[in-house]
This record gives C-alpha cells, structure tokens and sequence, in this order.
C-alpha cells in the first residue's frame, strides 16, 4: 500500500484542495478524452512512410514519456502527446509537400526540442511569446484547425481532387462515405452534449459498424484484438537523422516547429490553468518553466521513438472539471497509456475512414478561437484571415504562418500603427522573407 501522506507531500494535494482519489478520476476522464490520439496519429504517420504499427507504439511511447516529465517535474494535470497540426505539418509538408524522407524530418523535430528547451532555460522563450500579437497567435491555431479539417475530408472521401477546379465534392454515395459523414453527426452530438470521450465513441462505433456491414476488414481472432507480445519500435527508434536534417538547411522548417509549438502548449496551458485555478494574482502560470522544460524533454524523445511534436491538448480540460489539481491526474493518464501498448493489433484494423470525423470535429472546436479576432480593426482582420486561409490552400501550416507575420509587419506601418509591432516581429518576417527567396533562387 502507499503510503498517502508522502503522495500528498510530493503533489501538494491538499495544498490544492484535492486528493487521491480525485485525481485518479479526473487522469482517467482525461484519458478517455484522448485516447483518440492513438488512433489518428498513425494513420497520418504512415502517409509519411513510417510503419503503422510502429507509428502506434511511438505515439504511446511519446505520449507516456513526456506526460511522466510533465506530472513529476511541473506537478501539473495536464497530459502531453503528439500534435495533430504538427503531425500535419511532419506529413503533408514537410515530406510529401518538400520530399524529405520521414528520418530527415524526425531530426528536424529533435532539433526544434533543443531549440525550445534552449529558449526556455534561458528565458528568451518567454520574451518571444509576448512579442508575438495575439490575434496572430490566435488565427495560428484557427488555420491549423482549417488544415486538420481538411485533412479530415479528404480521409473521408468528401473532398478529392479535381484538375479543373482543383478539389471537388467526392462520391458521396460510397458507404464507406456514408458511415464517415455519421461518423462526423454522431461526434458532433456527443460533443454538444458534453459526453466525454465523445471522439473516441465516434472513431470507435464508425469502425464497429463498418466491421459488421463489411465495410472495413474485420478481426479474425482475439489475437487480432488483443496482443501481449509488445510490438517492435525498432523501425522508428533512434532513426532520426540530424546531420540529413541540419545539412539541408532547415531553418524556416525548425523555426515552424518551435514556433507552433510554443503557441499550441501556450494557448492551451494559459486556458487549462486558469480554469484549474493554477495562476497567481498576477497571472503568472504556476510553474510555467518547469512545465515548459518537459514538454522540450518530451519533443525530443518523441523525435527519438518515431513521431512527431509533443503538444498539450485541450481535452485536458475534461479532467481539470473533474477536479484534477496535479501532476497525480498526469501519472494516471500516462499508467492508462502505457496500458494500450497491448492493444495494437486492434488499432491497425482502424481505416482512415473511421477517425476522418475526429479530425473533421476537432477542426470546428479549433474555429471557436476566431471569435477572438477583432475584424472590425482590418490592419489584424487582414493578417489573419492570410494566415488563417493559406494553411489549407496551400497544404502547408509554415507557409500560413509566413503570410501573417509578412502582412502584420506590413500593414501595421502602413496604416500609421508601426508602434504596435514588436521589433522582433520585424525580424520574424524577414527571415521568412529570406526563405522565401532562398527557394525560389
């Protein structure tokens, strides 16, 4: 048996109005939250080139790693796993969209962790993050969930391509279609309804009725469920190229990285911590820079094991309301993941057809933040909707971000308002000038 009191002394669980037993509850409502993770992260992984089922084992690996940094080192509730728009970003641009292979672009995903566990050991990270203006930081993560949604269509069937009119409407006639389009009704539902685990049900009850309709493959045996022979990583583990990814010169693709992944965890901590009430009066984030440290830590050993960038999702909100305080409700999510390593044949029988609608719906939850802009002011409306709008045209989250920083250090001068941009904005959109230049050369 425990021993309680020295549990209590390590997380502070008194201290925060909590305890044992509302911890474990609130880390497995989070869990169930994000347990999706595990299903969708592959399936865009393995467009990339690496292998699913070991794209499945880093995810869980990725996962449980930085969520224990997270837990034990910044004593916060939150847990941390691999980004859906950085996962986009590692897929669609910078392999297929510039013809990197995956192991090039692993070592730039190492790189931006050192680059941001620099940044923040230093402090510099915090000085960037309150250079940047927030309508930009805002239409950043709007256009990441536009990007995702896209994605989400695609998989689904809904949008193919056309060479007229570039994308069209696809056969939505299909059943495989079909099942996709309720897929997105019934987790919509779910998630006005506030069921928890909503996407998780959708990804699930899509795949379990495609199973039986014969749709989509279905198991043959429990072996195809259920595995207790742990999985091979060693096609992923320790693959990753720094010396391809630093030769190539991949400095706008880093910078996008640590770029985004400041904003992602950012945002979403400031949101999550001021509902858990883990903010001074001041609202300064209840150890910001430990948490910070954890998720570099974590980015590199994601990069290690085989995936992408470690972000913290907005589903932690769901254990927060269910009164987690502390890094107890991070351990417990991080136990109950490393626990799905034994479910991975299950997870390689689930077509892209099937998480399509969690991708779909994340997007829309991700739209909500637009609402922030104010597009009555147009030298911000401008600036964002480029940023917001290129992301999906272009099938490229750093060509989104360019647009914006460009046209905010633009527009600002030109309308008389050069005192509201931050002299490293300035810097911010030259470099991306630069680069620009240097690919066209």
């Amino acid at each position: 048996m425990p021993d309680l009191s020295r549990i209590d002394k390590f997380f502070q669980l008194t201290a925060r109005g909590t305890d044992v037993r509302t911890e474990i509850v609130a880390g497995l409502t989070t869990f169930v939250t994000i347990a999706y993770i595990i299903l969708v992260n592959p399936n865009v992984l393995s467009e990339a080139g690496i292998p699913k089922e070991a794209a499945i084992l880093a995810t869980i690996l990725a996962t449980v790693g930085t969520t224990l940094l997270v837990g034990f080192i910044a004593n916060l509730p939150m847990a941390s796993a691999p980004g859906l728009g950085l996962q986009a970003f590692f897929t669609y641009t910078v392999v297929l969209g510039m013809g990197l292979n995956w192991q090039t672009a692993l070592g730039a995903v190492f790189v931006s962790g050192v680059v941001f566990f620099i940044l923040t050991i230093t402090g510099a990270l915090k000085y960037i993050v309150e250079s940047i203006p927030e309508v930009l930081k805002v239409s950043i993560t709007v256009g990441i969930g536009l990007f995702i949604a896209f994605i989400g269509l695609r998989a689904a069937g809904v949008v193919v391509a056309n060479p007229d009119t570039l994308v069209a409407v696809g056969d939505i006639t299909q059943p495989a279609v079909i099942l996709s389009l309720l897929g997105v009704f019934v987790a919509g539902a779910l998630m006005a309804k506030n069921v928890r685990g909503s996407l998780l049900i959708a990804i699930l009850g899509t795949t379990i009725v495609g199973m039986l309709l014969g749709i989509f493959e279905s198991p043959k045996s429990a072996q195809d469920i259920v595995s207790f022979t742990l999985p091979s990583i060693k096609p992923t583990f320790a693959q990753l190229d720094i010396v391809a990814a630093v030769k190539y010169g991949l400095v706008s693709i880093i910078f996008s990285f640590t770029i985004v992944e400041m904003f992602d965890n950012i945002g979403t901590l400031i949101g999550l911590t001021k509902r858990a009430g883990l903010v001074d009066e001041e609202g300064n984030i209840l150890n910001l820079n430990r948490f910070l440290m954890a998720n570099s830590l974590g980015t590199m050993w994601s990069a290690l094991v085989g995936t992408c960038t470690v972000t913290t999702y907005v589903e932690n909100a769901t254990g927060i309301a269910e009164g987690g305080r502390t890094g107890l409700t991070a351990i417990v999510v991080a136990v109950l993941f490393a626990l799905t390593i034994f479910l991975t044949p299950l997870v390689t029988l689930i077509p892209a057809y099937a998480t399509a609608p969690a991708l779909i719906t994340i997007g829309a939850l991700m739209l909500q933040g637009i609402k922030e802009i104010d597009l009555t002011e147009f030298s911000d409306a401008l600036p964002a909707f480029l940023t917001i709008i290129l992301m999906p045209l272009t099938y490229n989250i750093a060509q989104g971000i360019a647009f914006g920083f460009i046209s905010y250090a633009i527009i600002k001068p030109l309308t008389g308002r050069a005192k509201e941009v931050h002299w490293l904005v300035y810097v911010i959109a030259i470099a991306f000038v630069i680069n620009f230049a240097l690919r066209l050369a």
